[in-house]
């Protein structure tokens, strides 16, 4: 790159050469500045692991900016960023669902094997914005797993350009974060076809009232699939997340106008038990006036009488093809999408339709 003054576009990064020409030593940060990227980016351009994950464009700027400002990256630094910290954060939306703890021991058992450690931080929102846990200690962490949350919920974390992969999220963007996804769609097909190979025709949804991707697909499912069975009358119930919204909600479905749902169809476990606790406070008994089905596979599962009909969800292994894949990722890897099959278990609280 010349050094002519009428090169506008690298007006910026010249006055940023200037703020550290009086210092001892240019930093990435300076480099990053100058050039309008990530730290990060820096690193894995300096570091010859940027192709697949930074233009070529951007990465001549990197190199350029670095030859201007005389940058030589401090090796102490340089294996922060390359990878030898060995720790990766693991972001969940809360830390009291089993779900999430099986998702955390399956991304610990893949992360000891390679050296790795993982921290786990939970979304302090529950399903909104994480708000980063170490500012300027990011540099510690090489690479960001997020559970279960919509990727534009980690800005507070992603921005500085860490490695991410994303669990149960959703399909990205092509040029976006790996991901690893359930069979979300399938596991409620299966569901909705068992209630009606039963005789279930007045099947309510307890939709969990929560605006992410996975909650978006069940939704959508139970009504594709209702649709095309002749003399379906599906209604809908949303609630939050607990077993006191769900019991309101199967209440308030059990005695609307109308005939009587036969079936509740929850979006969780946890949705179901509040399910059945409404169910018999009206004097109804499951599964022979009203089936009830979860989804997850929990330990409440079989805990409850009668032991719930509901989809086993593989939580270990996301999380630990999640964290293959952030470690794929880390040495330059191609890592391709994954969706991982679920499978419906049918128990005791579904039965024929009365």
């Amino acid at each position: 790159m010349t050094a002519a003054h009428g090169s506008r576009p690298w007006d910026g990064f010249r006055k940023a050469a200037d703020e550290v020409a009086g210092s001892d030593r240019p930093t990435s940060r300076d480099v990053a500045r100058a050039a309008g990227v990530s730290q990060a980016t820096v690193s894995l351009v300096l570091g010859g692991k940027w192709r697949g994950r930074v233009s070529e464009r951007t990465a001549g700027t990197v190199r350029s900016v670095a030859g201007e400002l005389g940058y030589r990256p401090n090796a102490a630094a340089r294996s922060l960023r390359l990878g030898r910290t060995r720790t990766a954060l693991l972001v969940v939306p809360a830390l009291t669902h089993e779900y999430f703890a099986r998702v955390y021991a399956g991304a610990a058992r893949v992360a000891d094997a390679h050296g790795f450690g993982v921290v786990l931080y939970p979304s302090p929102e529950g399903i909104g914005p994480a708000r980063d846990p170490f500012g300027p200690a990011r540099a510690a962490i090489d690479g960001v797993i997020a559970s279960s949350m919509a990727a534009d919920a980690l800005a507070g974390i992603a921005d500085g350009g860490l490695p991410l992969v994303m669990l149960d999220s959703g399909p990205g963007a092509q040029d976006g974060p790996p991901t690893v996804d359930l069979a979300v769609a399938d596991g409620i097909r299966q569901v909705v076809r068992h209630l009606v190979a039963l005789g279930h025709r007045r099947i309510t949804h307890l939709a969990a009232d929560v605006d992410t991707w996975t909650f978006k697909v069940r939704a959508r499912t139970v009504g594709e699939e209702l649709a095309r069975v002749a003399g379906a009358r599906p209604a809908t119930e949303r609630c939050g997340l607990d077993v006191a919204s769900a019991r309101d909600a199967a209440v308030r479905a059990l005695t609307a106008p109308g005939p009587r749902p036969t079936a509740l169809l929850c979006d969780g476990d946890v949705l179901a038990a509040g399910a059945c606790k409404g169910a018999r406070s009206l004097g109804l008994r499951v599964p022979e006036d009203v089936s009830v089905s979860g989804f997850d596979d929990l330990e409440l599962a079989t805990a409850l009488d009668p032991e719930l009909t509901t989809v086993r969800l593989p939580a270990e292994e996301v999380g630990a093809r999640g964290m293959a894949a952030l470690l794929a990722l880390l040495d330059g890897a191609p890592v391709p999408p994954v969706e991982l099959p679920v499978e419906l278990v049918a128990r005791g609280s579904t039965s024929a339709a009365p």
